[in-house]
């Protein structure tokens, strides 16, 4: 697997976030998005700041890691904060050139989606990094299962997930593989854009070939396990909330008061 690339890889710890329930960790992660976009200004994403950096201490996960977890959202982060920057005005106007304007108050509303956005990512890739994939499977199925009644498939639904989530970094790895295969070759594949169009049209067809394959491979393991569901299927380890877990709420619960707190005082 690439080494660039840790967005979904779970780095195995002991630390008091790896020992926390995962429905915990998954509905705080989910959580903690809401707290990032409660902020109404840089002031109000202090404390948002201060926890995503002491849980990543907590995990013993390095900021160099933390970064290259990161890396695959930049072009997210990017591409939002110039479509903030070109349609939210306001403030003293920088540069005006036709229909494009960019002004004292864009310039603040991209900056504030930029650190919006890398907060949340940084949050979101958290969760993957201390959980294992499996239990993240579970602990959504866990959450999901009381529509079950309703003949939602809870269990189908969580599997897909885990599978989905496990294929990530794995998809990311196989097409630098390609990528540097194909290089190996003689073909040139970095430079100007229409190279990099090039990169793209050529390193998608083995791509999918190899997401066929993996899917094939996949169903047939399933298929020779005798995969049939949830049904008859019991749990080495049951999910069990413990104190640690009612100590993460109040502690997200303090950091959500704070938030508030400070947009009411800016």
């Amino acid at each position: 697997m690439s080494s660039t690339f840790t967005f979904g890889s779970y780095v195995a710890g002991t630390s008091a976030l790896h020992r926390l329930d995962p429905r915990t960790k998954l509905l705080l992660g989910v959580a903690f998005l809401v707290l990032v976009l409660q902020a109404r200004d840089f002031t109000g994403l202090l404390p948002s700041l201060v926890a995503i950096v002491s849980l990543y201490a907590c995990a013993r996960i390095t900021p160099a890691r933390a970064l290259r977890a990161l890396a695959p959202t930049l072009g997210i982060v990017v591409l939002v904060s110039l479509l903030r920057l070109f349609t939210q005005q306001g403030g003293t106007t920088l540069v005006s050139w036709g229909i494009i304007e960019v002004s004292t108050g864009s310039l603040h509303a991209a900056a504030l989606t930029a650190a919006r956005i890398t907060l949340m990512m940084l949050g979101m890739a958290l969760v993957t990094m201390v959980t294992p994939t499996l239990d993240l499977t579970e602990a959504l199925e866990a959450l999901i299962s009381p529509l079950a009644r309703f003949g939602v498939p809870a269990h189908e639904l969580g599997m897909i997930a885990g599978i989905a989530l496990r294929f990530v970094p794995q998809l990311v790895a196989e097409m630098h593989d390609i990528r540097l295969a194909q290089q190996s070759r003689g073909a040139r594949l970095a430079g100007s854009p229409v190279r990099g169009i090039r990169q793209v049209s050529s390193v998608a067809i083995p791509l999918m070939a190899g997401v066929f394959r993996h899917a094939e491979t996949l169903s047939e393991a399933m298929d020779a396990r005798c995969y049939h569901g949830r049904q008859g299927r019991t749990t080495l380890r049951p999910l069990r909330l413990g104190t640690r877990d009612a100590v993460a709420v109040l502690v997200y619960v303090v950091l959500l008061a704070m938030t508030l707190a400070i947009n009411a005082l800016g």
